[in-house]
């Protein structure tokens, strides 16, 4: 997150979860943002005020009656850019959705206009209660984002059913869309990811891959979630968590992957195909393991199908197209033909012998082609920032 000179406001209720609440305030300083904090009577109980201030460098508000702040519910409503109340108890939810003013927190969020997200945490009968159903039913008709609740172990033990609070780093995720969608030529439109590897059979136990780790096309997922685009990541198998807040669209083959592609073109505004399928295919996949004890093994392959070229008819007709070109040395004129054989509005070209470039590495160097020529050459950089790279190239196209 790239968050310098943001204002936040973080609103902190008494539940176990609000030490996670230090992790989230501890992230945001780290990326720039200035952080007011506020945590409720009780929720100074689990969570002391010298500890956010430690992770904030800034002083933390627990109280109406402090000495010299008065009005402290008034301007820090006004100055925030984006309030985050994690996590968010029954008591607080019902209080906020009554209007209640009765402590800082509340008085805050009732003096605010912007702006608010909330991560429920509770015991999961808590939350399933209709009283509290009713209560978040009336936040969001507010226009308050709910994120969350989880399913997972709860202070009294495990449970099945939603009531744990989100992780630190799916509110985060949430935050930077909050504060970096107006403003962004992507927001409210939908863009379409590709990534990974695909996997074509040799029998029921090997496969035919590649060394393609995902992290690039899971980086431009992140990357335009934060904007505000309804995102939609079409995966072969990788190692990785999907990016929260994006609709994870799991495939397995080549085949699969145009199938899914072409299903979720409908309505995509940008489609970014990050993923590296399989070129080649057994001929025919053996039923049965093939024992080594059999000795040498020949396996006879054909060409899989070129998922540019066979999903190119169900493409909408104001679709940004974004193909990738990774290459080895002498590729960049592979790159500029494919970029006109695929009928791409960009290309982004990278190396697979450059070191720190390429599969499976956290960084990258690429040169993105138009249709007019170079758009940039970048210098080494992190995934997640070719990722922002790629997609001010597709702003400006939009």
């Amino acid at each position: 997150m790239i968050l310098t000179g943001r204002r936040v406001l973080l609103g902190v209720s008494g539940g176990i979860a609000s030490y996670k609440s230090c992790t989230i305030a501890r992230r945001l300083a780290e990326a720039g943002a200035a952080v007011d904090v506020i945590l409720t009577p009780s929720a100074a109980e689990f969570v002391r005020p010298v500890t956010f201030e430690a992770l904030t460098g800034r002083p933390v508000l627990t109280s109406l009656w402090e000495p010299g702040y008065s009005l402290a519910h008034i301007h820090v409503a006004r100055d925030a850019e984006l309030a985050v109340v994690a996590p968010a108890t029954a008591n607080l939810i019902a209080r906020a959705a009554q209007g209640l003013a009765d402590d800082l927190l509340t008085a805050t969020l009732l003096a605010r206009t912007g702006p608010v997200l909330l991560a429920p945490a509770m015991n999961d009968r808590m939350f399933a209660h209709p009283a509290t159903q009713e209560n978040l039913k009336t936040l969001a008709a507010r226009g308050w984002t709910i994120v969350g609740p989880a399913v997972g172990a709860l202070a009294e033990g495990p449970s099945e059913l939603p009531g744990r609070m989100v992780e630190p780093e799916e509110i985060l995720a949430y935050v930077e869309r909050g504060l970096r969608q107006n403003g962004s030529g992507l927001a409210g439109k939908r863009v379409l990811v590709t990534a990974g590897p695909t996997r074509e059979s040799i029998d029921p136990v090997r496969v035919l891959s590649n060394r393609s780790s995902g992290r690039m096309g899971y980086a431009i997922a992140a990357a335009a979630f934060s904007r505000g685009a309804d995102v939609v990541l079409v995966s072969g198998p990788t190692q990785l968590d999907p990016p929260p807040g994006v609709r994870l669209v799991p495939v397995e083959t080549t085949e699969d992957l145009t199938r899914a592609v072409t299903m979720e073109l409908k309505g995509t505004r940008v489609l970014v195909m990050a993923a590296a399928p399989a070129d080649y295919r057994p001929s025919a996949p053996s039923k049965v393991k093939q024992p080594r004890g059999n000795g040498a093994l020949s396996i006879a392959l054909e060409p899989t199908e070129d998922v540019l070229v066979s999903t190119a008819k169900a493409r909408p007709k104001n679709l940004v197209a974004v193909g990738f070109a990774l290459e080895v040395a002498g590729g960049l004129d592979r790159a500029h033909k494919k970029l006109a054989d695929k009928d791409l509005d960009l290309v982004v070209h990278n190396d697979a012998a450059e070191p720190g470039a390429g599969f499976e590495v956290d960084t990258n160097r690429v040169t993105i082609l138009g249709r007019k020529g170079t758009v940039g050459e970048l210098p080494l950089m992190s995934k997640r920032d070719v990722a922002e790279k790629v997609l001010d190239a597709v702003e400006a196209l939009l």
